[in-house]
């Protein structure tokens, strides 16, 4: 990195700190400092709402993901849109009319003080994990490529989000992730011109579709209703639906967003306008990494993007066949060549499109080998070492390939990104530790104590988050690692609000005990590989139904 790209990278995180923590420094009650007074616009909750779910993690991942798997991930967003309406409909105006701070307020209503409690206990577990996640993600990424240190860059990104979160609340996420989204849109859409100005002259865009068609890497939809699928239409359409129904209507991060609204339709209009321009941002981001694809076969790639990877296969065992597969690697890129230029020539040429998703498979399948080497050599030196690049595939390219000035700006991203998704995150938890935990069971706090308590408890959560962040171990591709966290205990708690909602002969200690149960099936079911993570949310949302419905019955005979 270069002066000027320090430079536009701290000026970017620093400006971020001093306007969230400026413009929100007045916010004195608890509903200034909880509920942004209700005075959020439809788009300032839409926007909000984005920047919540567009972690660091969405823009090191997602292009890493479209590059090996090609468009198929945007199918795991198609359920947004119907999640988003059932919300609307039924979530948003309950909470409303009854004036709750906190999603599990509700339930004490409907049941008792301990479903809520286990409920706001479920989801501190399974946020507070996510937060140390959405800091780790970035800070493992940018410290295996540029040589930072790991735990250095955990403390520097959390204290940079604890600092305007714990002066301003809710209003100072806001305002921060209005303009923390600006940046990523402008960054992202920068980034495509450039990725396109960088292919060869003779390649024109439509030339670039052609050959990301030609190696099957704009297959969106996926009819198969085999589960060992995770991404496939039904998949996306009913465990996705159930997935954000309950990430949007029972995630104190989300609907602490939209309780700041300033009505009941501003709090409406803010959904809609995320689920309208949900799926959109997902495609640019994914299309971002299918045209990185493209850049790569016009410029030899590594085998695999993780430098750890790379220094862990030198100098083992493993390093000749290591060095063997990269050698066939770059046979298959010369001969990718010579089939592109025919492919340029004739576009219908049958043969040509053969060839090239035969030649895809291919590299694939070395890629694979080359990551059951690198996990071979990290046995032998006894090492733990990521071998999924997928992560480390767009910030390689950003780093080795974009101009002066662009790398800091796209680094500012992918950062500001993951401070809004944390400043959402620790805010959430520290409002359900002080509503659901510390007020209801402390008589007489004044509104003082209550803003004070969860200044306390914000600044506490976002020292857990970082503690976890230094301790966390990468197991997977980051943008599927936080959906899975998330689908361990959506569907159960999402089964815990229809019950509420929709099933009034259903008391409180049947669903209570329903939800233990359900946890505990659904974590051994996970650790088991029952069946691909999105449909435990549908999973989950029925055997906690079912089983309150029994034990009610049992209760009532």
């Amino acid at each position: 990195m270069e002066l000027i790209d320090w430079i536009i990278l701290v000026s970017t995180l620093l400006l971020i700190v001093v306007y969230g923590t400026i413009k929100t420094r007045g916010a004195k009650s608890s509903l200034d400092y909880i509920k942004a007074g209700n005075q959020a616009k439809w788009w300032t909750i839409g926007l909000s709402v984005m920047a919540t779910q567009a972690s660091a993690i969405t823009f090191l991942s997602t292009p890493g993901q479209a590059f090996h798997d090609g468009m198929g991930f945007i199918q795991f967003y198609f359920g947004v849109p119907l999640a988003i309406i059932i919300v609307c409909v039924v979530f948003i105006p309950i909470y409303h009319k009854l004036k709750v701070y906190t999603a599990y307020e509700y339930l004490e209503k409907r049941f008792d003080l301990k479903t809520r409690t286990l409920t706001a206990l479920l989801f501190l577990i399974q946020r507070s994990l996510s937060a140390g996640i959405t800091i780790f993600a970035p800070a493992i990424i940018l410290s295996s490529v540029l040589g930072w240190d790991l735990t250095t860059l955990n403390i520097i990104l959390g204290l940079l989000v604890i600092i305007y979160t714990v002066s301003g609340g809710t209003k100072a996420v806001n305002y921060t992730q209005k303009f923390q989204m600006g940046i990523i849109f402008v960054g992202l859409l920068i980034c495509l011109v450039v990725i396109i100005n960088l292919l060869p002259e003779n390649i024109s865009f439509r030339n670039a579709i052609d050959i990301a068609g030609a190696n099957s890497k704009l297959e969106i939809l996926n009819f198969s209703f085999d589960l060992e699928n995770r991404y496939t239409i039904w998949s996306g359409l009913i465990g996705g639906t159930f997935l954000m129904m309950s990430y949007f209507g029972t995630d104190q991060s989300q609907v602490q967003r939209y309780l700041s609204g300033k009505s009941l339709k501003e709090m409406q209009l803010g959904m809609i306008f995320n689920g309208i321009l949900k799926i959109p941002m997902q495609f640019f981001i994914l299309f971002i990494g299918v045209m990185v694809f493209v850049f790569y076969q016009f410029n030899s790639s590594p085998i695999n993007f993780n430098p750890q990877s790379i220094n862990t296969i030198n100098n083992s065992t493993y390093e000749k066949d290591y060095k063997n597969l990269q050698n066939e690697l770059n046979i298959i890129f010369n001969e990718k060549q010579n089939h592109i230029s025919n492919l340029l020539i004739s576009k219908n040429d049958n043969v040509t499109n053969n060839r090239l998703s035969e030649l895809e498979l291919k590299e694939k399948k070395l890629r694979l080998e080359a990551k059951n080497l690198i996990a071979l050599a990290s046995e032998e030196k006894n090492i733990k070492v990521e071998t999924n690049d997928k992560d480390y595939v767009f910030i390689t390219f950003i780093l080795e390939n974009l101009p002066k000035g662009l790398i800091g700006l796209l680094l500012a991203v992918i950062l500001s990104a993951a401070m809004s998704s944390t400043s959402s995150e620790i805010n959430a938890l520290a409002t359900t530790t002080a509503i659901d935990i510390y007020k209801r069971n402390k008589k007489n706090v004044t509104d003082d104590q209550l803003v004070k308590s969860t200044k306390f408890f914000t600044f506490l959560w976002g020292i857990i988050a970082i503690g976890i962040a230094c301790v966390a171990y990468l197991a997977d591709n980051l943008i599927q690692l936080v959906n899975i966290i998330g689908s361990i205990f959506y569907g159960n708690v999402l089964g815990i609000f229809l019950i509420a909602f929709f099933f009034k002969f259903i008391k409180s200690n049947a669903v209570f005990f329903a939800a233990i149960i359900t946890q505990i099936i659904i974590i051994y079911g996970w650790y088991n590989d029952w069946m691909p993570f999105l449909w435990l949310n549908l999973f989950g949302c029925i055997v906690v139904i079912t089983i309150s419905s029994l034990l009610q019955l049992a209760q009532k005979n």
